[in-house]
């Protein structure tokens, strides 16, 4: 049986024939496969969708109840039957209930990762190896450019500027799903137990996060607060209102964003950036070459970002690969948006 037997690429996403399903599909499918809750992975109108019981919440919050018509919660390291295939999910680390989908026939395993990271993140399960013989690869910061050093060092950088500027505000733009809940983690892990504010489209996920046990500490919403309030604090905010009128009830802010992209200085202009943040919660070049290796796998496929280059080095080091051109993956504060505008309405 060769991969393609297996999985396929088609314009609606990695398709299994033999399983009758799509993973992270890009239109409206049958049967869907997700692994995680971003909204360019999880789209709303398809028939069944399985997914692990955190991402069908997240799903749930933000498209409502008819977002599918039927779902089924899987665990991490239970094995389904779909059709001809079996299908095991095992944790990606990228955000809370991420997934990497392995599909097994005929003895072959190919494995998607979906969305990953390889390094400690206090508010999800841990990146978890899974060897296999196809191995299907995100590449969003799949250049040797990208190497996103310490988290934790970030964190202290940020810290010590709220204590350099103790009448200023710092805001923060983090993506609402994962990173925001990372980075108020991070920022309660190096010590700092004062409030932390957030804009009002990050309250729902936030207090879901904290619903499965996981510890983040004092926090209130920044419409609560007058100015005066607001100085020397720390607000957690979607970078898109980094510029956006609802920035100016806060005294001088700081402007900060929290993202992968920051080790890229224009893009830290490009948005306006005083304080750049590099924190990902996507595998850098490293992560993601050193993962691919660990897999055993001899053929790797890549999709979601810079395809070209993880492939050139697949190569060079023996391996088959080739990149899936699947449109419809992008940057989760773009897609996000639109979807917080849409169904948790304008937050003051």
């Amino acid at each position: 049986m060769r991969p393609e037997d297996i999985l396929l690429p088609t314009p609606a996403g990695v398709y299994c024939k033999i399983g009758g399903f799509h993973i992270d599909p890009t239109q409206p499918v049958d049967k869907a496969v997700i692994t995680h809750g971003h909204s360019d992975h999880a789209r709303a109108g398809h028939g069944a969708v399985l997914a692990t019981q955190e991402t069908l919440d997240l799903m749930l919050l933000r498209y409502g109840a008819n977002f599918a018509a039927s779902t089924q919660a899987v665990r991490y390291g239970e094995t389904v039957t779909l059709g001809g295939a079996r299908v095991t999910f095992h944790p990606a680390g990228h955000v809370l209930g991420s997934a990497q989908i392995a599909v097994e026939a005929n003895g072959l395993r190919v494995v998607a990762s979906g969305d990953y990271k390889n390094v400690v993140d206090p508010t999800c399960v841990a990146f978890e190896l899974v060897r296999c013989d196809v191995f299907i690869t995100e590449a969003t910061f799949g250049l040797p450019i990208f190497r996103h050093g310490n988290a934790e060092a970030e964190i202290a950088k940020l810290l010590r500027s709220v204590a350099l500027f103790p009448d200023r505000a710092h805001l923060v733009g983090a993506y609402s799903l994962g990173k925001a809940q990372r980075v108020i983690a991070l920022i309660r892990e190096a010590g700092y137990d004062q409030p932390i504010y957030l804009h009002g489209a990050m309250e729902k996920i936030t207090r879901y996060y904290e619903s499965r046990g996981i510890d983040l500490g004092r926090f209130e919403l920044a419409r609560a607060a007058n100015k005066a309030e607001l100085a020397g604090t720390i607000t957690l905010c979607p970078p898109s209102t980094l510029k956006d009128l609802w920035s100016r009830r806060f005294p001088d802010p700081v402007t900060c964003f929290a993202s992968g992209w920051m080790r890229v200085r224009a893009r830290a202009r490009q948005h306006l950036v005083e304080l750049p943040l590099v924190i990902s919660d996507h595998a850098d070049w490293d992560g993601l070459t050193a993962t691919i290796a660990a897999t055993g796998a001899s053929d790797i496929w890549v999709t979601h970002g810079q395809e070209e280059a993880l492939v050139h080095w697949s190569v060079t080091r023996g391996l088959q690969a080739r990149p899936l051109d699947i449109l419809g993956y992008g940057e989760e504060d773009e897609t996000d948006g639109a979807i917080q505008n849409a169904n948790l309405g304008k937050m003051s």
